[in-house]
């Protein structure tokens, strides 16, 4: 199956719990004609290979996100990432993991499209709404959602290497889905794996990556929803460097620089060049000293410099 999708990607199978079709190249054309003339089918957000669309399952009678996928002017790298990512979303299932409700394929209009259940607002644009601070319990009700999400992940090999704000989906009633696994990737603990350290948008980016870590795991995405817990209560994102430079530098002045023992251990590719000239003293709870305080204590947990030290996503759902 996964094989096929690296093979040909514009004839495939798609079947789930939720689903199950098969839609040949002529049908498919139809389905998409006919989707995108009805009332409800706008633009919700385009990127340099696809477009996505808010539009209504007429079938299922219920609007549905649709992500339109061009393969005509796509790297085969691209494709390759594509079926990896595709791949990601049919191995997860969790209410707080945006599912992947169908494919759709056009081979007329060299397209791959991707149906997803459709969420009103992102995380981002909720905390960038003028006059819009979160309560205590939202923050709450928001962590323990995105870190079930988490734990779902992990527990299936699943690393997402990109949570932000803008890549955590609410719909009205509140439920928040982590979405956005284009750059997410299978990892196994017991083994050991090469990975890119190109990844995770900068601002959330835990420091083994910006010192070219090629070995890691589940800490990188529990850095990054340490910066999403801090963001929602500061109102602004917390280390918003301009270059890597930066960001490493914003890191150590807030989280202290790496011990010595870490940096001998480590053996990071890029320690020679960023090791401070002089060590930074951690000061997070001098910083954020208005936050709640078993807030506090999570943040300072995973936003740990040493990613032996930040725990797991089900060690955090057991905090308050």
């Amino acid at each position: 199956m996964d094989e096929a999708i690296c093979m040909s990607p514009f004839v495939y199978m798609f079947k789930s719990v939720s689903c199950s079709f098969y839609l040949n190249v002529t049908t498919a054309d139809h389905f998409i004609q006919f989707l995108q003339l009805t009332s409800a089918c706008r633009m919700i957000g385009q990127g340099t290979y696809s477009n996505v669309y808010r539009a209504r399952d007429l079938d299922q009678k219920k609007i549905v996100a649709l992500k339109k996928v061009r393969f005509d002017n796509l790297e085969p790298e691209s494709v390759r990432f594509m079926a990896r990512e595709i791949h990601i979303l049919r191995r997860l299932d969790h209410p707080n993991v945006i599912k992947l409700e169908g494919l759709v394929t056009s081979r007329m209009s060299c397209s791959l499209y991707l149906v997803f259940e459709y969420m009103e607002h992102d995380l981002a644009g909720l905390a960038a709404h003028p006059g819009l601070k979160f309560t205590e319990a939202q923050v709450k009700c928001y962590m323990q959602q995105l870190l079930r999400g988490l734990d779902h992940c992990h527990s299936h090999g699943v690393l997402h290497r990109d949570i932000k704000g803008s890549n955590l989906l609410i719909d009205n009633n509140g439920i928040l889905k982590i979405a956005d696994f284009g750059l997410a990737s299978f990892y196994d603990p017991a083994r050991v794996q090469t990975l890119t350290s190109r990844v995770v948008t900068l601002w959330y980016r835990p420091p083994e990556l910006l010192l070219g870590a090629t070995h890691y795991g589940m800490a990188v995405d529990l850095w990054s929803t340490g910066c999403i817990l801090a963001e929602l209560y500061a109102g602004k994102p917390i280390m918003p460097g301009r270059t890597e430079v930066e960001q490493l530098h914003k890191i150590f002045k807030l989280c202290g620089s790496p011990s010595e023992d870490y940096w001998r251990k480590s053996k990071l590719p890029h320690a020679t060049i960023f090791k401070p000239q002089q060590p930074y003293r951690r000061c997070v709870a001098d910083t954020f000293k208005e936050f709640p305080p078993p807030a506090l204590a999570l943040m300072e947990t995973l936003l740990s410099i040493d990613p032996a030290d930040r725990g797991s996503a089900a060690s955090a759902l057991r905090s308050e």
